[in-house]
């Protein structure tokens, strides 16, 4: 029998604050991690990921992460 699975796709990003007052906003490591590790816990498996600059109000930018996860259906 193939197995199956679930998929969730997931923009991560850094609040707008850091990118107002600082001119851009750079992922937290730390704060990614958690967010990884929380999703890996409850059976997720990154299976891609992309990162981006999203431009906002013109002069900000902040930097985001597209995930893909993926787990096998039980």
């Amino acid at each position: 029998m193939a197995k199956k699975y679930e998929y969730k796709v997931v923009i991560y990003r850094e609040s707008m604050i850091g990118s107002l007052f600082l001119g851009g906003s750079k992922v937290d490591p730390v704060k990614f991690t958690d967010f990884l590790n929380r999703n890996g816990a409850e059976g997720w498996e990154v299976k891609s990921m992309e990162k981006e600059s999203r431009r906002m109000l013109l002069f900000f930018s902040r930097e985001a992460f597209l995930v893909i996860m993926q787990r096998e259906l039980v």
